[in-house]
C-alpha cells in the first residue's frame, strides 16, 4: 500500500512535537520535500514484498472447554517437518509468543489478537527440521509482562497439581501442558523468569540458556538485552537433547556472538558431577516473602548434591540482592520503549524484524490502550515517566551496572561449579479472584521474581529443578553457573535428578479436576 503523504496540519503537528518553530510558509515550503523523499518508502515496501515468503497453510482450531481443562492451549495444530531426528514422534507446545507461520499468535494481549505470522522463529524451524510434532501453541501471559497466570486475555491457566492456584508465568501454558503430560515437552520465554517461575510452580524442568546461546528471532520481544527462549521438559535429558536442537548461530541474532560454540548437552549429561563445587548463594534465600517451607525443601536439595559426591560451601554475592532492582529499571524502562513505544522491536536493530506484526501490534494497542493488563499499565506509567522526565539516565546507569552484576557472579563462579538457591521464594500462589483489587492481581504477577530476574540481566544460564513437594505443591531449585557453560548446569541437574529417582507429576484427579 502506498505511503499517504502527510498534508500541512500533520507536517505542522510534527513541527510542533519538536519545537521546530516553523511558520505556515515555511510548512508549505517543506511539504514538498517532504512528499518526495517518502517516495523511498513506497520502494522499499515494494522490494520486500518481493522477496518475503507467502502464509503458509496450516490447520488449526480453538480447542473445546472440555479438551482444555486447565486453560493452557490457546489454539491446537498438528504441524510437522521432517518427520526424522532427535525429536521424531515428539510432540511440542510452542509459547504462544513465538511464531508458527500460518497459526495465530496472540502473545496473551488483546493488542496482539488477530495476528497471523508468516515466518517460522528460528526454534521453530529447528524443532521441526528435528522431527518434532508442533501441538499447539500455549498461552502465555498478556505481552509476557506476569510471573502469575492470571493476565492471559484467554483467562488463567489453572496449575496441574492444584487448579485453584497459578501455574506461573509467563510461560503458564507452557508449564502446565508439560507438567500435565499434555505434550512431550514446550517452549518458554525468559525476561525476569519466566521459564523457571512457572518450572518451579508446576515441577518441571525449564532451562534459561546463556543470553544469545538460543536465537531469539521470531520471538515477540520486551527488551532485547534480557530476552530469552528454551525448553521446559519434564527431564533434565530432555531440556539438553531440545538446547542441543534450537541452540546456535542463526545469523539473524545480533544477540548471538559470532564465535558462537555449541556444546555437547546431551553428552555431558554422561559424566560424572562427583566432585563439582556448588555455591549456595545465601542472598538466594530468607526473602521477605520467602516460605520457609521452600528454603527448607531446597536446602535439603542441596543435601542430596552433597551426597552425591559434590563439594557444597555457602558463598555471599550481595550483588545478587541489587540484581531485582537494576532489572526493575532496564525490564521497566526498556519495555515502555522497545515493547510498547516501538512495536515490539524498536529501530537501530541489526536483526531480523516481523514489519507486519510491529504494524499491526503498534496499531491496535494505539486503538485502545485500555485493553493492556494491569501489570503492562504499571510498567507504562512508572517508564513513561521516567522516561520524560529523566530521558533515560537512570536505563544507561543500570546497564552499566550489568557489568557489576556480572562480575559479581563471575567471581564466584571462579570458585564455584554452580551457584544453587530457591528459584522462586513462594510456591503456586491462588489465582486471583475476576473482581480482585488491581493491588492484588499486580502482586500477584510480580511477587516471585526476586531470584530468577538477576540472571536475566547478567545472561548466566539458569535451570529450574523440582526440589521436592510441601504442602502438596512442587518447589523448585535453580542452578546458575559460568556463561555459555549451560553443560555444566545441566550435568549438576542432571545427578540431582537421578539421586531422587527422578520428579513426581501431578496426579490424574488433579489434572480432571481442573
Amino acid at each position: 500500500m502506498p505511503v499517504q503523504p502527510p498534508d500541512p496540519s500533520v507536517i505542522t503537528k510534527v513541527a510542533e512535537s519538536y519545537g521546530l518553530g516553523l511558520t505556515d510558509a515555511d510548512v508549505a515550503s517543506f511539504a514538498p520535500l517532504v512528499h518526495g523523499v517518502l517516495q523511498s518508502w513506497d520502494i522499499v515496501e515494494r522490494l520486500h514484498a518481493e522477496v518475503e515468503p507467502a502464509v503458509p497453510q496450516r490447520a488449526w482450531s480453538r480447542p473445546e472447554a472440555a479438551d482444555n481443562p486447565l486453560g493452557a492451549w490457546y489454539v491446537t495444530c498438528e504441524v510437522t517437518g521432517s518427520g526424522q531426528g532427535p525429536l521424531a514422534g515428539r510432540t511440542v507446545a510452542v509459547k504462544d509468543n513465538t511464531a508458527v507461520a500460518g497459526v495465530p499468535m496472540m502473545n496473551g494481549s488483546a493488542t496482539v489478537e488477530g495476528f497471523v505470522p508468516r515466518r517460522d522463529a528460528t526454534i521453530v524451524t529447528r524443532m521441526l527440521d528435528a522431527g518434532a510434532t508442533i501441538a499447539g501453541k500455549s498461552v502465555c501471559e498478556d505481552l509476557c509482562f506476569s510471573g502469575g497466570s492470571h493476565t492471559s486475555r484467554t483467562g488463567p491457566v489453572r496449575n496441574p497439581w492444584d487448579p485453584t492456584r497459578s501455574s506461573g508465568g509467563s510461560s503458564s501454558g507452557s508449564a502446565a501442558l508439560v507438567a500435565s503430560g499434555a505434550v512431550d515437552f514446550a517452549t518458554g520465554g525468559d525476561q525476569g523468569g519466566s521459564i523457571r517461575m512457572p518450572a518451579s510452580f508446576s515441577g518441571i524442568v525449564g532451562h534459561k540458556p546463556t543470553h544469545g546461546l538460543v536465537p531469539y528471532t521470531g520471538a515477540f520481544p520486551i527488551e532485547q538485552t534480557i530476552d530469552h527462549v528454551g525448553p521446559m521438559t519434564r527431564t533434565v535429558a530432555d531440556a539438553a537433547l531440545v538446547l542441543s536442537v534450537i541452540a546456535g548461530v542463526d545469523g539473524y541474532d545480533p544477540r548471538q556472538p559470532a564465535d558462537l560454540v555449541v556444546d555437547d548437552y546431551v553428552g555431558a549429561l554422561e559424566r560424572s558431577a562427583e566432585g563439582l563445587r556448588v555455591g549456595v548463594v545465601s542472598e538466594g534465600f530468607g526473602h521477605p516473602n520467602s516460605d520457609p517451607d521452600v528454603d527448607d525443601a531446597v536446602r535439603e536439595a542441596i543435601e542430596t548434591l552433597r551426597e552425591a559426591g559434590l563439594t557444597v560451601e555457602d558463598v555471599s554475592i550481595p550483588w545478587h540482592a541489587h540484581g531485582l532492582k537494576i532489572w526493575d529499571v532496564i525490564s521497566i524502562e526498556g519495555a515502555t520503549a522497545q515493547m510498547v513505544d516501538a512495536n515490539g522491536y524498536g529501530l537501530n536493530w541489526q536483526g531480523l524484524y516481523d514489519p507486519e506484526l510491529m504494524e499491526f501490534y503498534g496499531n491496535k494497542w494505539r486503538e485502545d490502550g485500555s485493553q493492556f493488563s494491569e501489570t503492562v499499565k504499571l510498567v507504562l506509567l512508572s517508564g513513561r515517566y521516567a522516561l520524560d522526565r529523566y530521558r533515560g539516565k537512570h536505563y544507561a546507569m543500570a546497564r552499566n551496572l550489568t557489568s557489576h552484576l556480572q562480575a559479581a557472579y563471575d567471581e564466584a563462579l571462579s570458585r564455584f561449579d554452580v551457584l544453587v538457591m530457591p528459584t522462586t521464594p513462594i510456591q503456586a500462589s491462588v489465582i486471583p479472584a475476576e473482581d480482585a483489587p488491581r493491588e492484588e492481581v499486580i502482586a500477584r504477577g510480580l511477587e516471585m521474581v526476586a531470584n530468577t530476574a538477576p540472571t536475566d540481566v547478567s545472561g548466566h544460564p539458569a535451570c529450574n529443578v523440582p526440589a521436592g513437594m510441601a504442602n502438596g505443591l512442587p518447589t523448585g531449585m535453580m542452578i546458575v553457573g559460568k556463561r555459555f557453560d549451560d553443560a555444566t548446569v545441566l550435568r549438576v541437574a542432571n545427578t540431582f535428578e537421578q539421586a531422587v529417582g527422578g520428579f513426581p507429576a501431578p496426579t490424574t484427579v488433579a489434572v480432571a479436576g481442573a
